[in-house]
């Protein structure tokens, strides 16, 4: 049975000026986001280009391009063994989702993921899964095996990928961001991510002149 497709909820995208921004970022630095848990508000990306974390895209839209900072360059071990490093990203339209096999709407999204991967892999689009506060590797290599995901995820139960993007709330999970052929940051979820919604920041990325 195909699991019917869900739009996400997001909020509207905040602006204003330097003053503005400065309380945005002072509120999210004093936020505590649990396991399991959604977040809400926008992108601050005027850090000296660099990305740094205030809250979630509007569902479906991605941040202009002139806005945009670049991710962090990071790497690690894959599920499986094996290192891995975000050079295999450059040139094009990643999907990074942090998950666990512990959380349920996990369980429910990276499947979909994985549909979606299927449908894209050979548009110049990589996925790439962040396993994180994961007890055992064994849990979630088996979890990925009996949904037959095929996209790669790196074994960070410590959550440092999310760490190295500054302020990223590493105890949202499921949470997702996507970067663009650029590797910068163009979206970010903090929350379960419908397919459609997905999709669409996909499409609008990749009609973007390289």
């Amino acid at each position: 049975m195909t699991t019917p497709r869900r739009r996400s909820a997001g909020a509207p995208r905040l602006r204003g000026g330097p003053g503005r921004r400065a309380l945005l970022a002072a509120t999210a630095a004093l936020a505590v986001l649990t396991g399991c848990s959604t977040g809400e508000g926008q992108v601050d990306v005027t850090n000296g280009g660099e990305f740094r974390f205030v809250a979630g895209t509007p569902a479906g839209e991605v941040i202009p391009a002139a806005e945009r900072a670049a991710a962090p360059d990071f790497g690690g071990t894959l599920l499986g063994g094996g290192d891995w490093t975000s050079d295999a990203l450059a040139g094009e339209v990643a999907v990074l989702n942090f998950w666990g096999s512990w959380c349920p709407p996990c369980r429910v999204e990276t499947p979909q993921f994985q549909e979606v991967y299927a449908d894209v892999r050979d548009r110049g689009v990589s996925f790439l899964g962040l396993d994180v506060k994961e007890a055992d590797e064994q849990f979630a290599q088996a979890f990925v095996d009996s949904q037959g995901i095929e996209f790669p995820s790196l074994y960070d139960p410590a959550g440092e990928v999310a760490l190295a993007f500054r302020d990223y709330p590493a105890t949202a999970i499921p949470s997702t961001i996507v970067l663009d052929r650029d590797g910068r940051v163009a979206a970010v979820y903090t929350g379960e991510v419908a397919q459609d919604d997905l999709r669409a920041v996909i499409d609008r990325l990749l009609g973007e002149e390289a």
